[in-house]
């Protein structure tokens, strides 16, 4: 379990295509603190390290998380948001994030508001139900609280610390971020339809 509380950004340093999958080589200050099948967030995908160096470590991308992510098309020189879980000793600053993708989403537009920015993202098809206002919702790993919704968009502010220690920073109006919505919104509507 993670909680959108990004911890660093990294690097993709290497890309690996095979009939298998994908495999991606991500820089990462933390990396010596890994070890092989330890999670880590990648950008709001839970991944298994497989690997990992001096500075670096290696996840594989399965097909599901090829079709139902960005990563899928992620370069080399490309910038991810990464988030170790959370220790059992830590402290929840943000939200139940567990790395599990629900789809992607468009920027459709960016606006600074004062010191702060206001991001709008289109509703993604099916997943319009799970968000709602000052709700929470994960985007690229990032733990954010909706701000509004005006279908068929809703927006997240952004303060100045979250645009300089993410990749928001490095986005632009029409790139894709990948979206897990609250897991207690789906687990509640699970409910009731019993």
């Amino acid at each position: 379990m993670f909680t959108g509380i990004v911890e660093a950004t990294g690097e993709i340093i290497a890309v690996t295509d095979t009939a298998d999958g994908r495999r991606l080589r991500v820089s990462a200050p933390f990396a010596a603190d890994l070890h092989p099948g330890q999670s880590v967030n990648v950008s709001g995908a839970c991944l298994t390290v497989e690997a990992f160096g001096e500075g670096w470590f290696e996840v594989f991308l399965a097909e599901e998380t090829i079709v139902r992510t960005t990563l899928g098309g992620l370069d080399e020189g490309d910038l991810v948001n990464l988030e170790r879980a959370l220790a059992a000793n830590g402290r929840f600053d943000g939200h139940i994030v567990q790395g599990h993708v629900d789809g992607t989403t468009e920027i459709l537009d960016i606006e600074q508001v004062g010191e702060d920015w206001t991001y709008r993202f289109a509703l993604p098809d099916g997943l319009e139900r799970y968000i709602v206002e000052k709700g929470s919702i994960a985007l690229d790993g990032i733990s954010l609280t909706v701000a509004g919704i005006d279908d068929p968009a809703f927006a997240v502010a952004i303060i100045p610390t979250t645009l300089e220690e993410t990749t928001l920073s490095t986005k632009s109006v029409g790139d894709a971020v990948n979206v897990e919505v609250d897991i207690l919104a789906k687990y509640l509507e699970r409910l009731t339809q019993s």
